[in-house]
């Protein structure tokens, strides 16, 4: 389900269940989501900073469970990503939450969270955090894209071609998220429903033959042959590796060969300044062809 829009003078609660954050970008976000006419409240433990974390493991939990149930919260921003939230997310309660359904935004290390909410059947924004809404000019895209998804607004992208695309046509559960992430998850209670989705990756800093080990699980596993599409986002400071035989893209595309479901590169979400917000858990139609990509809901 999609939670419901928000409309002015709704409460987003900016929490940091994962790693710690600059608190200056917790000011910057706060004013450019007053600016949409939103009631900013924080987390107690938002801007808190222990080891690499934003506070201890019950401390997190405490602010994310307290942002789930409270009912006047209508979205959740997470400051940002970083690593945690794989010690806490079987802690976790959601069921206020489902009595109460409500966004959440971020991505990266939220992707844990993404799945979590996405196999209880209710969608989540894959877009911008704290740091983002501080620095991009209020009238970038990434920006105007994410206030139009929370008041109503679902995006149509037009992305340009790609050499290594496939054509084709797909609709589907659009799921998905950082690739690293994803794959702490297999075999899990998180781990997703693959069959018959569109499957959306990104990832950051990773060597090629880490992705390319990523890539085989999911290949080998089954996964990869019950999609009804692909779409690759930005790899990040993942510098290509000679020896590998392979440039990342074509360890993708070769893991995918025998498959005959549209398959997308270069779409612009990920660890980089251009991240276009995806609505993960949400019905999603994919359409390629040579004047480029189509995606919308």
């Amino acid at each position: 389900m999609i939670p419901p829009y928000l409309q002015s003078s709704d409460q987003i609660r900016i929490v940091s269940p994962s790693g710690s954050i600059n608190p200056e970008f917790i000011d910057g976000a706060n004013k450019t989501l007053v600016s949409w006419g939103l009631h900013v409240t924080e987390g107690e433990f938002a801007r808190l900073a222990y080891g690499r974390f934003a506070g201890t493991k019950e401390q997190r939990i405490s602010d994310f469970q307290n942002a789930l149930n409270d009912p006047n919260v209508k979205a959740i921003l997470c400051s940002r990503g970083g690593y945690g939230i794989a010690q806490i997310i079987d802690k976790i309660d959601f069921t206020e939450f489902l009595k109460s359904p409500k966004w959440l935004i971020g991505f990266s290390d939220i992707t844990i969270l993404h799945n979590a909410i996405t196999k209880l059947g209710v969608a989540s924004i894959h877009g911008i955090m704290a740091k983002h809404l501080a620095e991009s000019p209020a009238v970038s895209e990434q920006v105007l894209r994410l206030k139009d998804i929370l008041f109503g607004q679902l995006p149509t992208y037009k992305i340009q071609p790609h050499l290594m695309n496939r054509h084709g046509k797909a609709e589907g559960n659009l799921i998905g998220g950082n690739l690293s992430v994803l794959m702490g998850l297999r075999g899990s209670q998180f781990d997703l429903d693959y069959k018959n989705s569109i499957l959306f990756i990104e990832d950051i800093a990773e060597k090629p033959y880490h992705i390319d080990r990523m890539i085989q699980n999911l290949r080998f596993s089954g996964v990869l042959s019950e999609l009804s599409g692909l779409v690759v986002g930005q790899f990040a400071d993942c510098e290509e590796d000679s020896l590998m035989m392979q440039t990342i893209a074509e360890i993708i595309y070769d893991a995918v060969k025998d498959y005959n479901y549209p398959l997308c590169f270069n779409f612009p979400a990920g660890h980089v300044n251009f991240n276009l917000p995806l609505v993960l858990g949400a019905n999603v139609n994919l359409q390629i062809t040579n004047e480029g990509t189509s995606l919308y809901y």
